[in-house]
């Protein structure tokens, strides 16, 4: 059983600190959670979970870009540099330096020393760091580590999808019938309103299922397919992208061979459903887009999406949901148009019916109230919502309406790089980000890409002083989907790159990857399948390995949603109290606060994976030209 780290905990020798909790910081709302009434199957009991932290010296288990930096941590209480040794797979030396020091840390509750051994540039396999008797995970050095995530990363939503059968030949072990197509009341076919709070029922088979559950949300899938969309985007823009990697053929799908990148027939199976929830003409609240849809009470663990016999309903439209659609559709008429023009002309006739439906319903809040049976998903501001569409449907159409609405909005010109990052119900930032490299007539686009920049340089500072490299900066307290808010910071360091060409932000992205793929606390790569300790019991349904033999893990390339402060769920609240920071986290299937999987927490994993494995060849890092 693991012993919780707390702030009362101390241990010198290896650098651990008595450290007070700092000020309460802002935890996201586990809106996303399909656990908040996470109850099993009878019978199935989760085995007991067990971890260790493994050796004092974190790595990047993956490993490092020939040209790219190479940093570790080592905890220790040493108060002056110790000697380090890099071996390679015969256990030779290779490189040998001294640590610096770098104090107390207080997400880790160590004391922490970094080693740069950026300069040895020499491909191989089976390296190994030495401090202090301490000896790291293996890890390798070349420039094609990163080819097999940014693929698996992407086929994570063929298995995640609604409505169709699982091919066990395109995804071995992973097949399953389809979920949810009955034509009763347990399918997606004709789902009424809850409560009978409308008229009619609308066919919303499809899309993906969101998370650990099996409920649908717009403006979680917004966000998702908007970052799939934007990956495919970016390789129209960016000097460095390869579109060839996500092209048709490379993440074998049911579409694949169709002429089409298989990235963006990935982002339409959700764009169709999407397209689905707005509210049908004539009737009341036309042109909005229903915030959710999913079963009416909580199922078990483990339950197939075949096995489901609850009840589906959907929830109000609401304005959030609506912009999500506005901003999404027209987003897909831009990147469509080439390869299906009447599926991107339907896609911006929604987008342009669901702004104008919006701006006649600006107050239209989804509550939050998660009715049982799904996440809240609660925004009551919509601001945000309101730039991004309005971004968007101005760099489709280039029609004065919407950029005269973007001139206006305090948020073109706000400073809107948070220390958390962008999320589902904090959207503005994808509006920036795709003014500044979508191609435009903007008036201020000039200003614009430059205020990308100054957002890169903030994540860059985070990046360079915190010991595990990564740009994130919330002391002791770390929020809900943690590992996801540090990916969508490196998008603004990547595009920051894309925009200035400078290494100094490609080489920020790199280390925020060290620190997803086991430069951390707990030595653990947060992606299934990536490095020697993995996180493989993220919290599912049907990814249940650990409650039924029969079942399988994760897919390989899941991300798990990263440590967590609010301590949300009853396993948490058992073994995690008190936690700080980085050890607020269970690889375990009930702790879904902190080891939840979901589609809005891949798509930054897809995109930055993507970016880093484009940079073959790289020159040498910034401090070492």
């Amino acid at each position: 059983m693991r012993t919780a780290v707390t702030a009362a905990t101390a241990l010198t020798a290896t650098g651990l600190l008595a450290i007070a909790p700092g000020a309460t910081a802002f935890a996201a709302e586990p809106a996303n959670s399909s656990g908040l009434s996470a109850n099993v199957q009878p019978g199935a009991v989760p085995e007991m979970y067990k971890s260790g932290t493994g050796p004092r010296v974190r790595v990047n288990q993956v490993g490092y870009l020939t040209n790219g930096p190479k940093n570790a941590t080592f905890t220790t209480g040493a108060e002056k540099g110790l000697p380090w040794q890099l071996k390679d797979a015969k256990g030779k030396v290779v490189a040998s330096g001294t640590t610096t020091p770098q104090g107390p840390d207080a997400a880790s509750a160590h004391s922490v020393h970094t080693i740069d051994f950026s300069k040895y540039a020499t491909p191989g396999k089976g390296y190994k760091l030495v401090v202090d008797g301490e000896t790291s995970h293996p890890f390798a050095i070349g420039d094609k580590l990163y080819d097999n995530l940014r693929q698996d990363a992407l086929r994570f939503y063929y298995t995640q999808r609604s409505g169709i059968a699982i091919d066990d030949k395109l995804r071995p072990g992973y097949g399953r019938p389809a979920g949810h197509v009955s034509q009763g009341e347990t399918g997606d076919l004709a789902v009424g309103c809850v409560n009978n709070g409308c008229d009619y029922k609308l066919n919303v088979k499809g899309g993906w299922y969101d998370a650990g559950d099996q409920g649908k949300y717009v403006v979680n899938g917004g966000i998702s397919a908007f970052q799939l969309m934007n990956q495919f985007e970016r390789s129209k823009t960016a000097k460095t992208a390869q579109a060839a990697k996500m092209g048709d053929g490379t993440l074998a799908i049911p579409e694949s061979k169709n002429k089409v990148p298989d990235i963006l027939d990935e982002a339409r199976w959700e764009q169709e459903f999407l397209l689905s929830m707005q509210v049908p003409d004539g009737k009341q609240n036309a042109g909005m887009a229903h915030h959710k849809m999913h079963d009416e009470s909580w199922t078990a663990l483990p339950t197939l999406p075949h096995q489901d016999t609850k009840k589906r309903v959907l929830y109000p439209p609401s304005t959030a949901a609506t912009l999500n659609l506005a901003a999404t559709g027209a987003q897909a008429a831009r990147v469509f148009t080439p390869y299906d023009k009447k599926f991107a002309e339907k896609n911006l006739a929604a987008a342009k019916k669901a702004w104008a439906a919006a701006k006649a319903n600006p107050n239209m809040a989804a509550s939050g109230d998660s009715g049982s049976g799904g996440g809240g998903y609660g925004d009551w501001s919509t601001q945000d919502e309101f730039y991004w569409a309005a971004a968007e449907l101005y760099l489709t159409t280039g029609d004065k309406e919407y950029a005269d609405y973007l001139q206006n909005s305090p948020l073109h010109k706000d400073a809107i790089w948070s220390d958390t990052g962008f999320d589902w119900g904090n959207v503005a930032q994808l509006g920036r980000l795709d003014l500044a490299t979508v191609p435009s007539k903007l008036a201020d686009r000039d200003r614009v890409r430059k205020s990308v920049v100054e957002g890169a340089d903030k994540y860059l500072a985070m990046v360079q002083k915190n010991p595990w490299g990564m740009p994130y900066a919330v002391s002791d307290r770390y929020n809900w989907g943690s590992n996801a808010q540090i990916l969508n910071n490196m998008v603004v360091l990547a595009t920051g790159f894309d925009i200035t060409g400078d290494v100094k932000y490609r080489d920020a992205v790199l280390q925020g990857m060290d620190y997803i793929l086991g430069r951390n606390v707990l030595n653990r790569s947060y992606v299934t399948g990536f490095g020697t300790s993995y996180s493989v019991n993220q919290h599912s349904r049907w990814y249940a390995k650990q409650l039924d033999k029969k079942l399988p893990p994760p897919p390989v390339g899941t991300l798990a949603g990263g440590p967590n402060s609010g301590n949300e769920d009853d396993l948490a609240k058992k073994q995690l109290a008190g936690c700080v920071g980085q050890y607020c986290y269970l690889d375990d299937i009930m702790a879904f606060a902190s080891n939840e999987l979901t589609i809005n927490w891949n798509a930054p994993l897809a995109w930055v994976t993507a970016f880093v494995a484009d940079q073959k060849g790289a020159s040498a890092p910034a401090d070492q030209r």
